[in-house]
């Protein structure tokens, strides 16, 4: 069975990703403000801001 990748709404610009339990290196991500999201290139996991509830630390 093929797990489908995980969306998750952020608040951050940037955000890191470990594929959870450690499940590959740790990448730091920047979110384009183009598309509003990214996806990681290990896991595949998507990130999209929450452009209402966005800031610019992490």
């Amino acid at each position: 069975m093929t797990k489908t990748p995980e969306t998750q709404t952020v608040t951050s610009w940037k955000v890191a990703c470990d594929g959870g339990l450690g499940g590959h290196p740790r990448v730091w991500l920047t979110i384009p403000p183009e598309t509003g999201e990214v996806v990681c290139p290990y896991c595949s996991k998507t990130f999209v801001i929450d452009r209402a509830h966005a800031h610019a630390d992490h």
